[in-house]
């Protein structure tokens, strides 16, 4: 009689997809500091900003016209509201200030900060309740990440580093409130409706901080700007929550180690920078601590 290997547990293929999701959004995420740093080069930080979450609201609005989805109730209205300050206002607007004073480089140190502030928001607000194990593997991550960006000799720019400071928080706020309304709004509904509620207010001062004049914009910055509107505003998003709510949001939430790396390699890939032995020996720790995290998360 021929014997059958018994399916996955419906749990496990739920937390697998969730790391999937998780992965892609964070992979899509990479690249929003790099072409923030490009755009705030020739693009006022403000107007980046309310453009970015303007192009990114009038396609979600058009998204949810046409699967006519059901108007959330009145009491998903605030974790709405929390979400459109954290990811959709907050972290943009906060980010694009500090990359006015420091590199993309200097703000690895920072998005290492991120799982961090993901993981205890995810115990404020989501409710969840790691294991201690947990917290050692995702201190000793952001450790990893922290010593290597400081290791690339940064220097000290304090007005950035107290903007980068504040965006990690509203992030990791952001990120913990929109993956537990994920749950019964479902992934990419929660980010449509965030920007759609903040889109009034960032079509209104689209118009109002619009530079006289476009003429001297050149090609690389209108790129940067379409990437961070269309994939780091509205597609990264999908990903992003559906795989907190489906893996858990402290879990999940520590793939957000590995995004300076994929920045590296995205560098080397596109502008042939080199990456050293030391970049690839703190890859492969943070890997292991991401994947100690995982074991540990529940």
């Amino acid at each position: 009689m021929e014997r059958t290997s018994p399916l996955p547990h419906p749990s496990t293929q739920k937390a697998a997809s969730g790391w999937l999701n998780g992965f892609i959004g964070v992979l899509i995420f990479s690249g929003s500091l790099p072409a923030t740093r490009v755009a705030v080069l020739e693009f006022d930080p403000l107007f980046l900003t309310v453009a970015r979450a303007s192009i990114a609201g009038v396609l979600a609005l058009c998204l949810l016209l046409l699967f006519k989805e059901k108007r959330p109730n009145r009491n998903q209205l605030w974790p709405l509201a929390i979400v459109a300050l954290g990811v959709v206002v907050g972290f943009p607007l906060l980010t694009a200030l500090a990359l006015q004073y420091v590199t993309s480089a200097h703000s690895i140190v920072f998005l290492g900060l991120l799982p961090l502030a993901t993981a205890v928001f995810g115990v404020l607000r989501g409710g969840e309740r790691p294991r201690p194990v947990f917290w050692l593997f995702s201190v000793l991550g952001s450790l990893l990440v922290v010593g290597f960006a400081l290791s690339q000799g940064l220097s000290a720019a304090p007005a950035g580093d107290i903007l980068m400071l504040l965006a990690i928080l509203v992030c990791g706020l952001g990120y913990a409130e929109g993956a537990k309304l994920s749950r019964t709004l479902g992934g990419w509904q929660v980010i449509s409706w965030a920007l759609v509620l903040a889109l009034p207010v960032m079509a209104l001062l689209s118009l109002l901080r619009a530079p006289p004049s476009f003429s001297g914009i050149t090609l690389p910055a209108w790129l940067s700007l379409g990437y961070v509107a269309l994939f780091s505003m509205l597609i990264g998003f999908v990903f992003w929550y559906r795989g907190l709510a489906q893996g858990g949001i402290a879990a999940v939430g520590q793939l957000q180690l590995l995004q300076p790396f994929f920045g590296l390699a995205l560098a080397a890939t596109l502008l042939h920078e080199q990456v050293s032995l030391g970049m690839l020996g703190v890859t492969v720790a943070v890997i292991l601590c991401v994947a100690g995290a995982r074991k540990f998360s529940k």
